[in-house]
């Protein structure tokens, strides 16, 4: 019963993901049809239309860490469910693409809060041995929601004809009400309510439902962290904390460095340019969808079986090498299987490495008493340059004097560039937080 409680209560929650990477996708299926309908600039369309719910996500983000430490993560989770709910309707009923860009960045804003208080709260309600895959299932949930995306997409294609994206748009708001509703059922982090609360009664009676072994030396851990914390420096950028914060920002700034919102986002788009017809791009980024479904599973087996230090240095070479084979292929004009190919193998490296680490790593590094802005800063660092990187790409592709808009592939070559330095970064600076309970990472770390 204990098992079937945390898992149902993980899983729930872990839910968040799945919304998260739908939402941040499906858009990639509206990105043609919008463009032909309003006829915008590509620095409007870059700017307000494709990242428009990524200024969201860093506002969300950015900000998410105060909801999460004063309402507590369960009442956070609950009202970003119902940010994707409002996004999904308003962005599917949008009339103008001022109206669109407004619902667009309230998703954004569920999606970045997401990232901070879903890590967060998973980091607190798993143990030691298991936490990487407890983690891990918000990265699951989220390429889960990415294969969804691009899947109902490539279904709804011509559904509604000119209009069909209003229903890839509009189709989310099921599964975010399903959300809301089951988030109701999960109970409040135990570290959150000893160190918000004072509440051990309430935290022992859920690390006991969760199935947590010795208990009272459990309880005294956290007490004994929390202890720590006041003692010495309490903000998060007192300096205390300078090593998490250097460690959270390079993982988030590599992580986005290797170009995967790019392709996820334009997929159809750069298949296109492959000599891909537009339903046939759409049906080839299912194959991307699944690949990252597929290797992220992968990635969640080993993670807490390797470490997060050798999964992303797999990650790392296989981006490297995967990378330059795409740039590769542009420049020499290869065939687009050939092209695809190495598109999933990078999809595929990115599940396995960074996908697989990042939410995991980052919710583990920063003590109890900061994590949750811990968590926000890492996680704003990851959107802002995931937002700039979108924002900035029709800018190449579809711009008159964009250098870029006939062949992509001084963009992979920039990625891959990219991917070096953060294999040398992994080898040479990342610690391994694999078998750690939090207290005594906090312990090394700060």
């Amino acid at each position: 019963m204990k098992k079937n409680n945390s898992n149902f209560w993980t899983i729930t929650v872990a839910l968040a993901g799945f919304l998260f990477g739908f939402d941040t996708v499906v858009i990639s299926g509206a990105n043609l049809p919008i463009k032909e309908l309003w006829q915008t600039s590509p620095s409007f369309h870059g700017w307000f239309i494709m990242s428009m719910a990524l200024w969201g996500t860093v506002v969300g983000a950015l900000l998410g860490g105060i909801p999460t430490d004063k309402f507590g993560r369960k009442k956070t989770l609950f009202w970003i469910g119902i940010l994707y709910t409002l996004s999904a309707l308003g962005s599917a009923l949008a009339t103008d693409p001022y109206m669109f860009s407004f619902f667009r960045f309230i998703g954004g804003l569920g999606v970045g809060a997401s990232s901070v208080t879903v890590p967060t709260y998973l980091s607190e309600v798993s143990s030691k041995e298991n936490r990487g895959s407890i983690v891990a299932r918000y990265q699951f949930m989220i390429v889960f929601g990415i294969f969804i995306a691009f899947f109902s997409n490539y279904l709804l294609k011509g559904v509604g004809g000119a209009m069909d994206w209003r229903y890839m748009l509009g189709v989310e708001a099921v599964p975010a009400i399903i959300y809301c509703l089951l988030v109701l059922g999960v109970p409040n982090s135990p570290r959150w309510l000893l160190l918000n609360k004072n509440d051990e009664a309430g935290a022992r009676s859920i690390l006991e439902s969760l199935g947590i072994k010795n208990l009272d030396q459990s309880i005294q851990e956290i007490k004994d962290s929390v202890k720590t914390n006041v003692k010495g420096a309490s903000g998060l950028f007192s300096g205390l904390y300078s090593k998490p914060i250097s460690l959270a920002f390079l993982l988030a700034f590599f992580n986005q460095l290797s170009g995967i919102n790019f392709v996820l986002y334009y997929a159809p788009e750069i298949l296109e340019k492959a000599g891909l017809a537009g339903k046939e791009s759409l049906g080839s980024s299912i194959s991307i969808g699944a690949v990252n479904l597929i290797f992220t599973l992968l990635g969640m087996y080993l993670i807490d079986k390797v470490g997060r230090k050798v999964l992303l240095l797999w990650g790392s070479i296989g981006y490297i090498v995967s990378l330059a084979m795409v740039a590769y292929a542009f420049y020499s004009g290869a065939s687009s299987s050939f092209l695809l190919f190495f598109i999933c193998l990078f999809i595929a490296s990115h599940a396995i490495g960074q996908g697989a680490v990042i939410w995991v790593f980052i919710s583990e590094i920063f003590p109890t008493r900061v994590r949750a802005n811990g968590q926000a800063f890492g996680s704003g660092t990851h959107w802002v340059f995931a937002a700039l990187i979108t924002a900035i790409t029709p800018i190449f592709l579809d711009g008159e004097s964009g250098i870029f808009k006939d062949n992509p592939w001084p963009i992979f070559a920039f990625f891959a560039g990219f991917m070096v330095l953060q294999l040398l970064w992994v080898i040479f600076k990342m610690p391994e937080t694999k078998g750690k309970s939090l207290e005594r990472l906090q312990a090394e770390l700060t």
